[in-house]
């Protein structure tokens, strides 16, 4: 099946102001008894999670770093005074699996963001630090990271974005995402 859409859709009726109306619309010529609306939603989240994942990557790359970097290094200075955790302590709080975990703290640890050691108290226990540098990155684009999604966001009002932000939090608990709205 193709989304990709025609130049017929411009005059369709169904068309819409975006790009997933236009699809819709689509659907509804070819499959009128199917109920696509579910595919509008999942469609648009899918569109905007893309759409805001290549800003805040444009964000990250003017200063040498990639959006994953800084979430790890973010996840550990926000976790505790000590800016510490343990790699499955890391890798839940940073919602990302142990093997991708290990190969991003090896970068990181490569370019002197993050320390790793052996736990004193379990052998087996491995803990990731954010070294003075990695603090010192975190710190210098915290405020910029939050600006720019602010502008990425600037197309809704406050209002709109606390619906937008309870609604997605009550999909994602009902996908079996940890933590309540």
């Amino acid at each position: 099946m193709n989304d990709t859409l025609t130049n017929d859709t411009a005059d369709d009726d169904t068309a819409g102001n975006d790009a997933v109306d236009q699809i819709l619309g689509q659907w509804a010529r070819v499959r009128p008894d199917v109920d696509c609306s579910a595919m509008g939603v999942a469609g648009r989240i899918s569109r905007a999670s893309r759409l805001l994942e290549k800003g805040i990557k444009e964000y990250f790359s003017g200063h040498d770093l990639e959006p994953w970097e800084f979430d790890v290094l973010a996840t550990l200075f926000r976790s505790n005074p000590d800016h510490r955790l343990c790699m499955s302590d890391l890798a839940t709080a940073a919602m990302v699996s142990s093997a991708a975990l290990t190969n991003r703290v090896d970068r990181l640890v490569v370019k002197g963001l993050v320390h790793r050691e052996v736990s004193p108290s379990n052998r087996r226990m491995v803990l990731i630090t954010l070294t003075g540098e990695g603090r010192a990155v975190v710190d210098a684009l915290l405020a910029g990271h939050v600006a720019n999604e602010e502008r990425l966001l600037a197309g809704l009002t406050d209002e709109d974005r606390e619906r937008l932000s309870g609604l997605l939090c009550k999909l994602l608990t009902s996908l079996g995402d940890v933590g309540s709205c």
